[in-house]
């Protein structure tokens, strides 16, 4: 890819120092327009002041555009039904966010006739393959410029020097110290970098900006009832409410009550391990109530299968392979099996604990009171079944004992 052939560059801008940099950097080595994206997917304050930045360094075509509604519906809401979590704990709060992004960026480039796209991932991280593969999978002629590979600004001082060199503004710089790297929407907020980089040092109190502390929650247990529609959650305490606001909700009441912290060392795609630390305190608790609510209403063997499916459907979103056939069909089949799943969860917050306290279904619950009582059931089971249950599935057991005799 040549340099001049490079006339129009899709930005996804945020406004945080790495994307300013870029934009930038971007006029400078490539001398093209570029126009900045930024999606607001639930970080609230950060898309007023990217717009005013984009102005400032004269960018004249900026799209800012509320995906509040579609990130939840149509991006977290399907990954939850697949209860979806990566390495055992990460809730995919970054990773969920980026297809949307690819999207939206390659749509935009073929609107305003740009010749490529443009993000501010590192060389090192997840997000560069996210971002590139989405926009392949959609727009496979596009080209993509990613300046962490090519330029040598290669640490946060250095790129602290670079926008105090072109009078680049820089929110929450402490001293000389790099700031946290930090990525927010609506499912979560991360942190990398600083003292976090050595997995020995616990984060800050001061770090977390989303929830207090569990021993600083609230003494007394908030309960919450949760209506869900084919998997998804639809309304609290009885209330219907948008997928959006649903999850800013349960984040402000989940964060009130220490839900969602997380320190974790994953393995990225790129081959290296990294240390971050998240809050997901709404998707914490929509997690523990959808598997509960799942528990009366989707038949075992299903059940079971969804779960040894599950990591495989993760990583193919920690990886970047939404668009990927392999995901849409996998959705397909998790969708299927969401059909039964209606009916009312309730949970319990207390001091950084989700509990499931009640679970309910309003169409086709497989719980059997009269069947799985302990009191007389009339009938209903016949206890002496079990007899050659057992001995069946013991049979090739026995066999095994008898021969080492």
């Amino acid at each position: 890819m040549k340099k001049s052939d490079i006339n129009k560059v899709v930005l996804a801008y945020s406004g945080g120092l790495d994307t300013s940099i870029i934009l930038k950097w971007l006029q400078d080595e490539y001398a093209c327009e570029v126009v900045t994206f930024t999606a607001d997917i639930g970080q609230g304050e950060e898309v007023e002041p990217a717009r005013a930045k984009a102005k400032a360094a004269g960018v004249k075509e900026i799209y800012i555009e509320d995906l509040r509604e579609e990130f939840v519906r149509d991006y977290v809401f399907p990954m939850f039904r697949a209860n979806t979590i990566y390495e055992g704990e990460y809730l995919l709060g970054t990773s969920i966010a980026r297809p949307l992004i690819a999207k939206r960026l390659v749509e935009i480039a073929a609107d305003v006739g740009g010749d490529a796209i443009s993000h501010g991932a590192t060389g090192k991280g997840n997000d560069q393959v996210r971002f590139e593969l989405g926009a392949y999978a959609l727009s496979p002629e596009i080209k993509v410029i990613a300046p962490w590979r090519e330029w040598d600004l290669n640490s946060r001082e250095k790129l602290m020097a670079y926008a105090a060199q072109h009078g680049i503004p820089i929110e929450q710089k402490r001293g000389g110290k790099s700031p946290y790297s930090m990525d927010a929407n609506l499912l979560h907020i991360s942190y990398e970098g600083d003292i976090l980089e050595d997995p020995w040092n616990e984060p800050e109190e001061s770090m977390w900006r989303w929830s207090v502390s569990p021993e600083q929650a609230p003494d007394t247990p908030l309960y919450l009832e949760l209506d869900f529609a084919k998997g998804d959650p639809v309304a609290i305490n009885g209330e219907a409410i948008s997928p959006a606001s649903l999850l800013e909700t349960l984040n402000r009441l989940g964060g009130e009550n220490g839900i969602g912290r997380l320190d974790i060392v994953e393995n990225r795609y790129v081959g290296m391990k990294a240390r971050g630390c998240y809050e997901t305190p709404g998707g914490t608790i929509m997690l523990k109530a959808h598997r509960a609510l799942e528990s009366i209403t989707v038949d075992r063997e299903v059940a079971h299968l969804k779960d040894e499916l599950m990591p495989r459907y993760a990583s193919l979103i920690y990886n970047g392979y939404w668009w990927s056939p392999e995901r849409q069909m996998l959705q397909e089949m998790i969708d299927s099996s969401q059909t039964t799943v209606n009916g009312k969860v309730k949970v319990k917050l207390y001091k950084g604990n989700v509990t499931v306290v009640g679970r309910m279904s309003t169409t086709d619950s497989l719980f059997d009171e009269s069947i799985a009582t302990f009191e007389d059931d009339e009938g209903a089971y016949n206890q002496g079944d079990a007899d050659g249950f057992i001995k069946l599935n013991a049979l090739r057991l026995r066999v095994a004992a008898a021969k080492r005799k």
